[in-house]
């Protein structure tokens, strides 16, 4: 059993259930630090996962399928940034209704256009044997993500900026900051992750399929919380549900009781936060709408 958890395969199964739990967790991580609370990155991916399927579907290629994910994501976005940012709502409301929205939306659209509600014809996808899923650029991506996003998060002015209304919106806006502007574009950098992570999914399962996302938007947002709404962070909460579940993966096969084995990602995140990360504190305005002082 120790063999075959230290194999290459199990290495690369660890990688791809990580990505769709990472992209959407980085997202989170800037909408957050803009202060904007993002419950419905799982109606965000499951909607950019659909886009991806019509995109490829219709056009036979796979980056336009890609580019249709990433703005379904972000339109859907702009949909919860106005509701947020504009109109004041409950932001934990507003991603709610998003998620069971893209739910019901997605059925829908895959009766009419498919004649099934269930799943859509299948679709190419990147190579993801063994050997050549080095060469996916899905993996190249999630790394430069990282590091990319640390460094606009904690490198550059405009990080600054956004974290500042993220933290203390009123004494960002006294200082000259656009706190709106800020806080829909960390709104909108949460929409394209969200329709990358569900543009994976589609690609690597060749289909869309009905509630495919399956809570991964969730136990991103966990991983997002685990890791501090710190980018490195949250790639490391993100790569321990991923080996996690590739251990119930594995485990499956084994004389350990099957609902035991599934129990082993949420037996995991408890002893995580509970024993190890301690208390994780949420920028200060997050979730907190901003009015502008006349």
């Amino acid at each position: 059993m120790l063999e075959s958890v230290l194999s290459a395969a199990f290495i690369f199964q660890t990688i791809r259930i990580c990505i769709p739990y990472l992209l959407p967790a980085l997202g989170a991580t800037f909408s957050e630090r803009s202060g904007i609370v993002n419950i419905g990155l799982e109606g965000k991916m499951l909607l950019g996962a659909f886009a991806t399927v019509i995109g490829t579907y219709f056009s036979g290629n796979i980056y336009v399928g890609i580019l249709c994910g990433m703005i379904a994501g972000i339109l859907f976005s702009l949909v919860h940034g106005i509701i947020s940012i504009v109109f004041k709502a409950n932001q934990i409301v507003s991603g709610v209704a998003i998620n069971i929205f893209a739910f019901g939306l997605t059925k829908f659209l895959c009766s009419v256009i498919f004649n099934s509600s269930s799943n859509s014809p299948r679709i190419t996808g990147f190579e993801s044997a063994e050997i050549k899923f080095l060469g996916n650029p899905f993996l190249l991506l999630c790394l430069l993500a990282i590091i990319i996003s640390w460094a606009v998060l904690f490198k550059t002015k405009f990080g600054l900026r956004l974290r500042a209304c993220g933290e203390n919106a009123e004494a960002a806006d006294s200082s000259g900051i656009k706190v709106d502007f800020y806080r829909f574009a960390g709104t909108i950098l949460c929409g394209m992750f969200c329709g990358l992570g569900g543009a994976w999914l589609a690609l690597e399962q060749h289909s869309f399929t009905d509630g495919m996302t399956a809570g991964r938007g969730y136990i991103a947002l966990a991983a997002m919380i685990i890791g501090k709404w710190k980018p490195f962070n949250a790639a490391i909460a993100c790569l321990l549900f991923a080996f996690a579940e590739s251990l119930t993966i594995q485990f499956q096969s084994s004389f350990i009781p099957t609902q035991f084995v599934q129990m082993l990602p949420y037996v995991l995140t408890i002893i995580v936060l509970a024993g190890l990360i301690g208390k994780s504190t949420p920028p200060a305005s997050c979730g907190i709408p901003f009015e502008k002082k006349r």
